[in-house]
């Protein structure tokens, strides 16, 4: 993709502080903590569950927020929309992900819940389990929405995680609406197989007007009904031009205008933290594009992305993504 856009990559999604700490199996059993997954909790759990975990790493984080870190790392352009409250972990996102590199304007909330955080207790297997809080983050609304912001970026990217208030749905098709009446494109990641399974109808709406979608197997099953990732991954590039799906250690596969590209995993020296995989993944993906790279391109950036991301902890790149894919790609 080449144009004159002030950004590649909009990001809109759930602003939220991670706090991520080192776990075995016995803890999450105690704890009834479901492995590998992400689980809602309200304010109490989350003091409740925090004063429990081990020595913790915090970090700024969010799906969307991630992948516009991923952005940024390799090199390009990046601007994020996302509530935070104006409170300490308010400050310290905003602070984080402008660091950075990213434009990040939203206004925090005066009044309301504190800033969303997520609990990610890290097993020696290299899973992680999150449990959530939202608080401010899920009170993102149309009026959030900047116009100018949208119509400045090459594409504007949507985190499935935000997809359930009225609201923040009505948010998600109003930017889709005006990035298509510039001209510009639209990506979303459908986030969580729990997500597509709630939303299932509007979320099959919303999809009708991507231009990018992202998934991993079991998100593109849980919306098309396929029995495999090819065939969910084949259904849904009859509906959007571009379709990434994931399957852990064995790749991806990318659809672009009807034809398959599997694009292998790039190798990882050592599983530490899946953390953020598919989030960077996404990074690679739409860099590689509005770079106006060849498709199969974008998704070996991609999968370059997305194993050095686990192979440490926490999903905010810590060494520069765009050095890495230099010397990954020659």
């Amino acid at each position: 993709m080449s144009d004159r856009s002030e950004f590649d990559v909009l990001g809109v999604g759930n602003a939220i502080v991670d706090v991520l700490a080192e776990a075995d199996d016995s803890f999450l059993q105690v704890e009834g903590i479901t492995k590998g997954g992400m689980t809602l909790i309200d304010a109490d759990r989350a003091v409740e569950l925090y004063g429990r975990m081990g020595s913790a790493v915090e970090v700024s984080g969010g799906s969307a927020a991630n992948t516009l870190a991923g952005v940024a790392s390799l090199g390009g352009r990046g601007a994020y929309i996302g509530k935070v409250k104006d409170d300490q972990l308010g400050a310290v996102f905003a602070h984080d992900i402008r660091a950075i590199g990213v434009r990040f304007a939203s206004r925090p909330l005066a009044e309301g819940p504190p800033t969303a955080r997520c609990l990610i207790l890290i097993t020696p297997d290299a899973q992680r389990s999150m449990n959530t809080f939202l608080g401010a983050c899920t009170l993102l609304t149309p009026d959030d929405i900047d116009p100018d912001l949208v119509r400045a970026a090459s594409i504007t990217y949507l985190e499935g995680y935000l997809f359930d208030r009225p609201d923040a749905k009505a948010a998600f098709f109003l930017a889709a609406e005006i990035a298509h009446a510039a001209g510009r494109k639209v990506a979303l990641t459908l986030s969580d197989s729990f997500c597509v399974e709630r939303h299932h109808g509007e979320f099959t709406r919303l999809v009708e007007k991507v231009d990018i979608l992202f998934a991993n197997e079991g998100e593109a099953r849980a919306l098309t009904g396929a029995a495999t990732y090819e065939e969910a991954a084949r259904t849904l590039s009859s509906v959007c031009p571009i379709v990434c799906v994931t399957h852990g250690a064995r790749g991806s596969v990318v659809f672009a205008d009807g034809v398959a590209h599997e694009i292998a995993a790039h190798p990882v020296e050592r599983l530490v933290d899946t953390t953020g995989a598919g989030d960077l993944y996404a990074a690679g993906v739409l860099h590689g594009i509005t770079a106006g790279r060849d498709i199969a391109t974008a998704g070996r950036i991609g999968s370059i992305a997305a194993a050095e991301i686990i192979g440490q902890v926490g999903p905010r790149p810590r060494r520069s993504l765009r050095e890495l894919v230099a010397q990954s790609l020659g």
